[in-house]
């Protein structure tokens, strides 16, 4: 049975009502690959727009709050912490974002932990866009999760 299909082929959110409330955790994580221009800009801190990973950080927090009104179907939880971190590599010119979303509630968090790594690495892009368009953003994925009836999953 598809669980966003009803019995007569319509849409619905799937009733989580008589689910248990467990902690709940998911890790996402994706990247950008830029430039050496762009990954110098960052790493100097000298973009015109202003601190690039900071304001991705913020964008990515705001955005896995706000979930729920982007996917539909998807239900508003509340989030217990959202964190993200970036990872400069200079010498493939790559930013990794890691998105980690925790919540105790009837549903998972995964996601939210997308959301805050795919809005992040859009930030980053509408922020170096100045300095070069060619940025590519691939591998947005949950990379591990935990609680909930279908237990810890991880690559």
């Amino acid at each position: 049975m598809l669980t966003h299909i009803d019995e007569n082929g319509n849409a619905r959110m799937v009733d989580i009502s008589e689910k248990n409330k467990t902690s709940r955790i998911a890790e996402a994580q994706g990247t950008i690959l830029t430039s050496k221009k762009i990954i110098q800009s960052v790493m100097e801190d000298n973009n015109k727009k202003g601190d690039v990973l900071t304001v991705a950080k913020i964008a990515g927090i705001q955005a896995a709050k706000k979930t729920s009104e982007l996917i539909p179907l998807c239900h508003d939880i509340s989030l217990d912490s959202i964190s993200i971190d970036f990872k400069i590599c200079e010498t493939n010119y790559e930013i990794q974002c890691v998105a980690v979303a925790k919540c105790s509630g009837s549903t998972g968090v995964e996601m939210e932990a997308m959301t805050a790594v795919s809005i992040s690495l859009l930030t980053i892009y509408d922020m170096c866009k100045g300095i070069d368009k060619g940025m590519i953003i691939r591998n947005v994925g949950l990379s591990k999760k935990a609680g909930g009836a279908s237990g810890t999953w991880g690559k």
